[in-house]
């Protein structure tokens, strides 16, 4: 007996040499600066396909001007059946006043290019764990956008008559063109029947979610909440959207986090060790 504890005990001081070797992604994970490097490429690359299914929606839609028009006839129907009809007011007061107008030029044309990929960063340097789940809800927000905009063109104030088209009355003051916020000699790049919903008002209201949520700083939160009032304000008075693709924008985004929470959990349970393979191994 004492001899059949004696070699249990041996094989238990031994055990650990036996242990399998670590895998080639704990390998990875180990060196920082690579786990890194590979990590930032892979966002690269997920952000760059996103953006590629972003550009493919202005082939599947191209020249359906007159469905954009009806359907643009069909919300300001909506609108008024509701008496929610701000555009006209609203883009009449900024297309009428060149320092009204032209700062909400500049901010419909370039805040979403800067804010939306700034917070990215700032999550990926200040709150890596929130990170992932933050940035999967903003893919999925876009990607329902953009089934939104294929499946429903839509054409803004600005194509549909009746409204000025305030980046088009001061481009010679700004870097676009008289197509939307697409840079000069761009114009046919852009996709001109996306207004709903307003992927602007979407990324604006989700930075604004991660600033009040992470902002440490009262002055962090206050942007968050006053970044997507604005540029809610902002879409409709430059006469790129109605305000019906504002609620859409908001919508979703609702969508996107239930999306996000349910990948999240899916892949998050998938990953997680099961309680067996993590309790302490059964006795020899």
């Amino acid at each position: 007996m004492s001899h059949d504890l004696e070699l249990a005990a041996h094989l238990m001081d031994e055990a650990p040499h036996y242990r399998a070797s670590p895998s080639v992604l704990d390998r990875l994970r180990a060196r920082r600066k690579t786990w890194l490097a590979i990590r930032g490429l892979r966002e690269i690359v997920v952000i760059g396909a996103v953006y590629v299914l972003y550009d493919l929606t202005r082939y599947v839609i191209a020249g359906d001007h007159y469905r954009a028009v009806v359907n643009a006839r069909s919300l300001i129907a909506w609108e008024s059946s509701w008496h929610l009809d701000p555009e006209h007011y609203l883009n009449t007061v900024f297309s009428a006043h060149v320092v009204l107008g032209l700062p909400a030029d500049y901010i419909y044309a370039t805040m979403h290019y800067i804010i939306t990929p700034a917070v990215l960063i700032w999550l990926w340097r200040r709150y890596p764990e929130s990170y992932g789940p933050a940035r999967t809800v903003l893919i999925v927000t876009t990607v329902i956008g953009l089934v939104g905009f294929s499946t429903f063109p839509v054409a803004p104030p600005r194509l549909f008559g009746g409204y000025i088209d305030t980046m088009a009355k001061f481009s010679h003051y700004g870097w676009w063109s008289t197509a939307g916020s697409a840079p000069r000699g761009l114009g046919s790049d852009t996709n001109q029947y996306a207004a709903f919903p307003s992927l602007h008002v979407g990324w604006a209201l989700w930075a604004g979610w991660q600033l009040y949520r992470h902002g440490q700083h009262r002055l962090t939160r206050l942007a968050g909440i006053a970044y997507p009032i604005l540029t809610a304000v902002v879409v409709v008075a430059t006469g790129n959207h109605y305000l019906i693709d504002v609620f859409a924008g908001v919508a979703v985004v609702g969508l996107g986090a239930l999306g996000g929470w349910l990948i999240t959990t899916t892949v998050g349970g998938r990953n997680r060790p099961s309680s067996s393979a993590s309790g302490p191994p059964a006795p020899a």
